[in-house]
């Protein structure tokens, strides 16, 4: 794959062989020749973890103090009745069985779904389909509430829901580079924090082992974790 100059003037700033403090590393992706667009600034972390192991998963959902500078399409599963302050609160379409009908005919564009508990009877039926798009509502995940219009309203202003992968990583949206590097700092910390929480009490060693930020178009520059333990 070919590069262009932006990129490899972006690379050229970082040695890949080193581990630069956080304020370093997000100082180095965000410098440089800006793009013709706003690009997302994300982070990346290797967990000492066995994805292998369910108990050793990690899931979750965090708002970040500056946001993360994207609206995300929320749609939910309310209580009758409910559907009106949903709305109100952002989503862009609420309901039940109607909408879960909507889904089965091929209907996929939102971000989120957020389900009152009780509506999961419904929602579980979806399975198949919200499964392997990620968006299937979950507890851990804080998209299963009783207040399905805060939750709407939360993710709906960027909140971010995250997950593991197969090969143990996490990588999530923190912010902008319009942001400046004092508010995604800010928004990695808090997520560092929130991570640091969840570590599953069946994780030997170092829990965080490895993180690095980037953007969309820059490079990614690895740095050190305070609290890796």
């Amino acid at each position: 794959m070919k590069h262009g100059k932006k990129w490899q003037a972006g690379q050229e700033r970082v040695d890949a062989t080193a581990t630069y403090s956080l304020a370093e590393s997000v100082d180095l992706v965000i410098e440089g020749e800006a793009r013709g667009f706003d690009e997302t600034v994300d982070i990346t972390i290797k967990l000492g973890i066995d994805p292998r192991r369910g108990d050793q998963n990690v899931r979750g959902a965090v708002s970040l103090p500056n946001g993360t500078g994207r609206s995300r399409a929320v749609i939910a599963f309310c209580e009758p009745g409910g559907e009106s302050a949903a709305i109100d609160a952002g989503a862009a379409e609420a309901g039940g069985e109607e909408l879960a009908k909507k889904i089965e005919g091929g209907w996929s564009d939102f971000d989120v779904v957020i389900a009152h508990p009780s509506q999961m009877k419904i929602v579980g039926k979806l399975g198949k389909t919200l499964g392997p798009m990620g968006k299937m509502p979950s507890p851990k995940a804080g998209t299963v509430v009783p207040d399905v219009a805060k939750a709407v309203a939360e993710f709906a202003a960027g909140k971010v829901e995250f997950r593991n992968d197969d090969g143990g990583i996490l990588h999530v949206p923190v912010g902008k580079r319009s942001f400046g590097a004092g508010q995604v700092v800010e928004n990695v910390e808090a997520f560092l924090e929130h991570v640091a929480l969840l570590r599953p009490t069946s994780a030997k060693g170092v829990f965080m082992e490895r993180a690095w930020v980037g953007s969309t178009m820059g490079p990614s520059v690895r740095f050190k974790v305070e609290n890796q333990a």
